[in-house]
């Protein structure tokens, strides 16, 4: 499936130095609101175990049986109180925000910048703000959609005998929202035993603030982890949502250093080797800094907010369809030649389709690779399986 992940939250909270973290892309990092003004698309990697490991020969596409799945990421720009009103680049912010299946809010936790960006004390602003915010915004974006034609669209659904989930679904499909996450909301809130016609403002609000959350599930990465106060750290993890401490600007440092070979370092590991003694003394001072920030935290946490979002928060698994179930292979020898993110509850006729709709079309039946046994059209997939999709010739 194609995935897109957006990185929000205010300005100068560090979501550029995330976003050039996880993409090594080339762009402008500074300390001032507005940075961002054009979303910066990019592509990262989902970390999960290759299964060439349980063979005798690697497949040459994983790194030390870690097999990286390419993703799309989007950094919006910075995100103002009142951006849903179209204040500071708000529109464009929102308009952007549609494409992601999932958000990763990347929030000042040292509370160095106050509610517009700007760098202030150390602990002077509240991170719970923050997230307060963002939260807010984008439901008063979604309920200012719904709500530009509602009275015309509430009478039409009652004088013509619409359904309400596929009218509201219209009306909200540019902003990424479909009749599943209708249907869940009005179910959600009970507005489902409501008439339409009687709906407050209040109660379209709470509609809009459901559907949010159904449609745009949020991870929260505790940026500047390495520099806040712990008070800040305890009250973002006593949310109830995922919430990850970080530090991009020492993940970033550490990508750029390796990408110099000046050190050996994997994502995600809470560790790096030194690959040359050939340092300058600035480079020795940054390099210590850094190990003291990995040695406090465990690790960066920027790669554990990729892995947790693609599997914890959208509940994703990785399977690999082959062609030659003996060697693992595509027709050509290629082992384990793709990996593909399928929701979890897929099934393998799902699988098929995500390949090919004409392979979905002609499906037989498939192969689990690992014990050869025959597969139904529903059989259920697993995280790590291996598939050989079988159909009729064309």
């Amino acid at each position: 499936m194609s995935m897109t992940i957006g990185l929000a939250g205010k300005p100068n909270a560090g979501k550029s130095t995330f976003f050039k973290a996880v993409t090594l892309a080339d762009v402008e990092i500074a300390n001032y609101p507005f940075t961002t003004i054009n979303a910066n698309h990019g592509v990262t990697y989902v970390q999960a175990e290759c299964p060439c490991k349980e063979k005798e020969k690697t497949c040459g596409k994983c790194v030390d049986g870690v097999r990286l799945v390419p993703i799309d990421i989007i950094d919006v720009a910075g995100l103002v109180p009142d951006a849903c009103k179209g204040r500071g680049l708000g529109n464009t912010f929102l308009d952007e925000l549609r494409q992601a299946q999932a958000i990763i809010h990347v929030v000042d936790a040292s509370g160095g910048t106050d509610a517009e960006g700007n760098p202030v004390e150390i602990g002077d602003h509240d991170p719970l703000e923050d997230v307060v915010f963002l939260n807010r915004e984008i439901t008063m974006w979604l309920y200012g959609i719904l709500e530009r034609n509602w009275v015309k669209l509430s009478r039409k659904i009652q004088a013509e005998g619409l359904k309400l989930e596929v009218v509201i679904s219209e009306q909200l499909a540019g902003a990424g929202i479909n009749e599943y996450h209708v249907n869940a909301a009005l179910v959600d809130t009970g507005l489902v035993r409501v008439d339409h016609i009687k709906w407050t403002e209040e109660d379209m609000i709470q509609l809009c603030d459901t559907m949010r959350e159904i449609s745009k599930p949020l991870l929260i990465a505790a940026n500047k982890a390495d520099i806040a106060p712990r008070d800040n750290l305890n009250k973002l993890k006593e949310l109830d949502r995922i919430v990850v401490p970080t530090s991009a600007a020492a993940e970033l440092a550490l990508k750029s250093a390796a990408k110099n070979e000046i050190i050996k370092y994997k994502p995600g590991n809470g560790y790096f080797e030194m690959l040359t003694e050939d340092l300058t003394k600035a480079q020795k001072k940054g390099l210590e800094a850094i190990h003291k920030v990995v040695e406090r935290l465990g690790t960066t946490g920027v790669q554990e907010c990729i892995n947790r979002t693609v599997f914890e928060l959208l509940d994703l698994i990785v399977v690999y369809p082959v062609e030659d179930e003996g060697k693992w292979s595509d027709k050509v020898g290629n082992m384990l030649p793709d990996a593909y993110l399928m929701k979890k509850g897929s099934n393998c006729h799902d699988l098929a389709y995500q390949i090919h709709t004409e392979i979905g079309d002609r499906f037989l039946y498939a192969v689990d690779a690992r014990t050869r046994l025959r597969l139904g059209e529903k059989h259920e997939l697993k995280n790590g399986d291996v598939i050989k999709i079988v159909s009729t010739a064309k």
